[in-house]
């Protein structure tokens, strides 16, 4: 223990980045094992569009969303759900409702939103789009 105190008074720096980093891992798990939203697998997704219907909602720019998407996903923009603008989401509430961006890390935001906003079942994509077509799952192209 003296080491470590030692240690901590020799590298004042490191020892608050490692405190910090810590603290994020924690703060982190605990929000992931409260919230909401789940992080799914692509063979989770597949499941849930094949079996239960759920709708694959991708964030993404218009853009990105016509070189390739999900079948039958809808482009609804997260600075549109953020607005409270859900557009044809809406009829799908009781959907589960599955949340795409490019790489995984800008859907829970929009997703945690849908959410509170009373759709009763939503995931993010883990590894989003790029990790669908990593897989060589199927994009459709255009439109």
């Amino acid at each position: 223990m003296q080491d470590i105190m030692q240690f901590a008074g020799s590298h004042t720096l490191l020892s608050l980045a490692w405190v910090v980093l810590l603290v994020l891992v924690i703060v982190t798990t605990v929000k992931g094992m409260f919230s909401k939203v789940k992080t799914i697998s692509r063979g989770e997704a597949t499941r849930l569009i094949n079996k239960e219907e759920a709708v694959v909602v991708d964030v993404r720019g218009r853009d990105d969303y016509r070189k390739g998407h999900i079948s039958n996903a809808i482009n609804v923009l997260a600075a549109d759900i953020k607005k409270g603008s859900f557009g044809e989401l809406e009829k799908h509430k009781a959907q589960p409702v599955i949340v795409v961006c490019a790489n995984g890390t800008s859907a829970a935001d929009p997703a945690a939103q849908l959410s509170a906003a009373g759709f009763d079942q939503v995931f993010v994509l883990k590894d989003g789009v790029s990790g669908w077509s990593g897989e060589n799952l199927p994009l459709v192209r255009g439109k």
